[in-house]
């Protein structure tokens, strides 16, 4: 493996969010008494709950119970960090929140099916459960994009990015037990403790790290490749849908992402702004992680190498199944809950499928009758928009599909979604608005309302079946 330079990406974090949880964590010469690591990281999050919507960001500062070097370092903080890029176009905003508005149904199949999967080929989950993958990336996705998220004060996507970035760097802090600076400079192998406690943020403090083999935690490479699942192969798989924007509509896209990509700290050197750069971006960060990955993990089929080697089984074929059968667990009837994994293949690519295993979970007979299907769809879809052209069945079948992942993760009451009440009572008001297709027939959205789960709590299983 080739040692990793100072011009790695991997090796590169976020200086200004890593210096305040280095303010928040360090020594305080005003008297005050210190805190355990765990004091202060409570403060943080009874500060960060504040940050509501955009507007409680301007001249935001902590409760009286809040420690002062905390305050002072949130406050510097926020003041940096919440200001927009100066080429930032609220035009283009704007077109990207008409889209969305548009294609939102569409959204949670293509983050399932899509970018949460080319994600796992490149970036390290840090643990996290398929479903709370979904739903964090969903979260983002709806407080950036929603009417008004990232530009109005009642919006909540830049006070959101902002939760998310110091989250980022709270984590990089504790896994690598002190400042990312520091950690650079030694580079040495922190080893595994047991865990103080259940929670998160104790777990990741005792997981240990591999600095020198696997960079920062959260560094640039992976804040830019999971950034790219969200614009650059979100659109790539509109395309291979056969639902492809229009140029404007598929810049104004890349826009936003990149507005919300500057407010997470990703340098813009690592922001695409056509599809083209997009691409070239996101085909050489999945080289770099590959290589990686090869020096990491067993080849597949592989037996476990000596610890000399310090080589493991590949874990990605494992949290791709567990995401593939998280979301078959929503497709009605059974015999249909292939069809993620059938979705997730085309969408991905034949090399991202191998990596992820995806070709070991479905038959040649399925694949060949997947194949079928889509182009016969495709040919269906050409032929009747000459009659009807807002029929798709392509469309139709990722919104019913989308509408059960919606239902299940992110209105879910019982486990509602890390987002002000404000944001949410929007995406249900969303979730309302899209019950009909404005761009379909009406027995086509007849169809759509009789293959997904009735509103009212009925799970997907006891949804009638299409």
């Amino acid at each position: 493996m080739t040692e990793p330079t100072a011009a790695d990406p991997r090796l590169r974090a976020d200086p200004l969010a890593d210096d305040t949880v280095a303010r928040i964590f360090g020594d305080w010469n005003d008297g005050a008494a210190r805190l355990s690591r765990w004091e202060a990281i409570a403060h943080v999050e009874r500060a960060l709950a504040g940050w509501d919507t955009n507007g409680a960001l301007d001249g935001w500062t902590a409760d009286g119970s809040t420690p002062a070097p905390i305050v002072a370092a949130l406050e510097d903080y926020v003041l940096q960090a919440c200001r927009l890029p100066a080429w930032c176009d609220a035009g283009k905003i704007g077109c990207a929140e008409a889209v969305f508005a548009d294609i939102g149904m569409l959204a949670p199949t293509l983050l399932a099916c899509a970018s949460l999967p080319e994600s796992a080929v490149m970036v390290d989950p840090l643990g996290q459960q398929p479903e709370d993958r979904l739903r964090a990336a969903a979260s983002l996705l709806l407080a950036a994009l929603v009417r008004g998220g990232l530009l109005d004060a009642s919006g909540a996507g830049v006070a959101q990015v902002l939760k998310l970035r110091l989250t980022n760097a709270l984590i990089r802090h504790l896994i690598v037990r002190g400042n990312p600076a520091e950690a650079l400079a030694h580079g040495a192998a922190i080893p595994a403790l047991l865990p103080e406690g259940a929670d998160d943020y104790r777990a990741f403090f005792a997981r240990g790290w591999d600095v020198r083999a696997n960079g920062l935690p959260r560094n640039q490479e992976e804040l830019a490749c999971t950034l790219l699942t969200l614009h650059y192969v979100f659109l790539r798989s509109l395309r291979r849908l056969g639902l492809g924007l229009k140029e404007q509509e598929e810049g104004a896209w890349l826009h936003a992402w990149n507005v919300v990509g500057h407010l997470l700290g990703i340098e813009e050197a690592l922001l695409a702004a056509t599809m083209q750069d997009a691409a070239a971006l996101f085909a050489r960060l999945q080289r770099a992680a590959r290589a990686v990955a090869r020096a990491r993990y067993l080849a597949p089929g592989g037996k476990r190498s000596v610890p000399g080697y310090g080589k493991m089984t590949d874990p990605r074929p494992a949290l791709a199944a567990a995401l593939m059968r998280v979301v078959g667990d929503e497709i009605a009837p059974r015999s249909l809950t292939l069809f993620p994994v059938l979705l997730a293949r085309r969408l991905c690519g034949p090399a991202t499928g191998r990596i992820l295993g995806l070709d070991g979970q479905v038959t040649s007979f399925s694949r060949a009758l997947f194949a079928l299907g889509m182009g016969t769809a495709r040919c269906v879809d050409t032929a009747a928009r000459l009659l009807c052209p807002g029929l798709s069945t392509r469309r139709l079948a990722a919104r019913i599909l989308g509408y059960r992942l919606a239902q299940r993760f992110l209105t879910d009451p019982v486990r509602p979604l890390d987002l002000p009440d404000a944001l949410l009572r929007q995406v249900e008001a969303a979730l309302r608005e899209s019950d009909a297709d404005p761009a379909a027939p009406g027995w086509v959205n007849a169809i759509e309302r009789r293959c997904r789960p009735q509103r009212g709590g009925r799970s997907a299983h006891e949804a009638a079946a299409c």
